[in-house]
């Protein structure tokens, strides 16, 4: 039977940089890497808030993205 073994985990943030000529909202991502694998969604939380509070732009969504290795 296969094993999934995560080995790396990214905060993605995306922010709301402003709008366009037609009105339409532009986005602006931020990734940061070699988050600890262990961290719980409440801390991730935590940390996204933190970054929130030092940017001029709203904060529209926290995402995490888990890397796995399979190994059989």
């Amino acid at each position: 039977m296969a094993e999934a073994l995560l080995k790396d985990s990214k905060l993605k943030l995306m922010f709301q940089a402003g709008v366009d000529e037609n009105g339409d909202p532009v986005f602006k991502n931020k990734t940061l890497n070699n988050i600890k694998t262990d961290s719980t969604p409440d801390q991730l939380d935590q940390v996204a808030q933190a970054l929130k509070a030092l940017c001029s732009s709203p904060l529209v969504e926290v995402e995490r993205d888990d890397s796995y290795d399979i190994e059989a």
